[in-house]
């Protein structure tokens, strides 16, 4: 049964010798998942989780981003939909998920409310990443049609996180999963609209993971053919499924040294366009107002999401290949100034949108999940014309961000939030996570709050 293979694999990592570079990725990828925490942490929808579950904060062992005491699935649930808020967390490309917002919002929450070291915290992140990278490969990418993985297969990821922290037996560790898996949910749906429910989504997979990992330890069962069966995970939300993925090189190639961490505080789809657009702009050193088109042909799965030419607020924005794409050109990157209200309405970015021309292309459909690629094509207004084919994103595995670049993300994303010195003061602190007794982090009083 496929649930207890990954169970004995999560029970062997409990103790296990890992690889250098496997610890080394873990840490960049919990301090990526801080960087978007932060910012994320004082701005919509944590903001109103945090008045609707204020019964639950003020008490407990957890902690939010701002360091307030939290019940331990209300620390899981409202960090989750935080780190996703921004639009700047991790990816692995080929399950099209963002493992850190449902997996380290729940490995976190346990950890700091069981006293767990900051060793014992890590190895909970890299079991989650693990069993749930794979568990979104093998149901992807016929799963991603309605579903949104990071809510979905991210339940499977933070019990699976949650189990290896409270050192479940294989049996526990089997029934957490099958338990969380009966919750896992996320509709593609809300990603369409200003609606503030798709965060929410990485915080509901952090809850229930919590949940079941919670329950399981301490008897509770779930159905443990959930994902093959014929009810099940599987034959539900996807239909064509490789549960061969699912195991294939578990606990020998680590996927999180293959994450993408994002380089453009927008969603995944736009990257490549991005990246494409501004490669040609520094080649040409063509300046926006000089663009009379710009067509882009890149793969149907994104385009069908991010092909918004009249996005109505930052949220739409985000999902705007138009809106980005005409960003990056007028003001050379996008990171989350480019959703202030002011960019939002900058004339020469909105001028520039009814330019552009949006291709799905089948030749790079094809290659999604595993590759995402865009071809962009720029006119200029003297007759000139440019072409540039991105087969991948910066960040991706192919181009990853250094530690150096990792570490800039980091003070750019939290300084403005817990200022200069606390930021780096953090930073140091999370690049000693295995060092650790507790992960009890020091973030500082974020100045939002201290202003309110």
């Amino acid at each position: 049964m496929l649930l207890k293979q990954i169970a004995e694999y999560a029970h062997r990592e409990q103790t296990s010798t890992l690889p250098a570079e496997v610890w080394h990725h873990a840490k960049r990828a919990v301090i990526d998942w801080y960087a978007c925490l932060l910012p994320g942490s004082i701005v919509e929808p944590a903001t109103i989780l945090e008045k609707a579950l204020a019964d639950e904060l003020d008490r407990g062992k957890a902690r939010l981003a701002t360091g307030r005491p939290a019940a331990t699935r209300a620390a899981a649930l409202i960090n989750g939909a935080a780190s996703h808020s921004v639009e700047f967390d991790d990816i692995y490309r080929d399950a099209g998920y963002h493992p850190g917002s449902p997996v380290i919002s729940a490995a976190l929450a346990v950890a700091q409310a069981t006293g767990a070291s900051g060793e014992l915290f890590l190895r909970g992140v890299i079991v989650g990443y693990e069993t749930s990278t794979r568990l979104g490969e093998s149901v992807m990418p016929a799963h991603y049609k309605f579903w949104h993985t990071t809510g979905t297969i991210g339940a499977l990821g933070a019990a699976a996180a949650a189990a290896t922290i409270l050192r479940a037996t294989p049996e526990q560790f089997a029934h957490a999963v099958a338990t969380a898996t009966t919750f896992a949910s996320g509709l593609k749906q809300a990603f369409l609209s200003q609606a503030m429910s798709k965060p929410l989504h990485g915080g509901h997979a952090a809850d229930v993971g919590v949940m079941a990992a919670l329950s399981a330890v301490r008897g509770l069962t779930g159905a443990l053919d959930i994902l093959e069966g014929p009810s099940g995970f599987g034959n539900a939300m996807s239909g064509k499924v490789d549960w061969t993925k699912a195991t294939k090189d578990l606990g020998v190639d680590y996927h999180i040294t293959r994450v993408t961490f994002k380089n453009h505080g927008c969603c995944g789809h736009n990257f490549p366009s991005i990246d494409g657009a501004l490669h040609l702009q520094k080649l040409h050193g063509f300046k926006a107002a000089d663009v009379k088109k710009v067509k882009i042909e890149s793969y149907k799965a994104g385009m069908d999401i991010v092909g918004n030419f009249d996005p109505e607020g930052e949220y739409q924005a985000k999902f705007s290949l138009p809106y980005t794409v005409a960003h990056a050109l007028v003001h050379g990157s996008v990171r989350l100034n480019a959703f202030s209200p002011e960019r939002m309405q900058d004339p020469a970015v909105r001028g520039m949108m009814p330019k552009f021309e949006i291709i799905s292309d089948p030749e790079l459909s094809a290659g999604y999940p595993n590759q995402r690629a865009a071809r962009v094509h720029i006119e200029t207004n003297d007759g000139r014309t440019f072409s540039h084919f991105q087969p991948h994103r910066k960040g991706d595995p192919e181009q990853l961000l250094t530690d150096a670049e990792v570490n800039d993300k980091f003070i750019e994303l939290a300084m403005p939030v817990i200022g200069e010195a606390a930021a780096k003061a953090l930073l140091a602190q999370l690049w000693s996570t295995d060092k650790l007794k507790s992960v009890v982090y020091e973030t500082g009083t974020p100045r939002a709050r201290a202003a309110g």
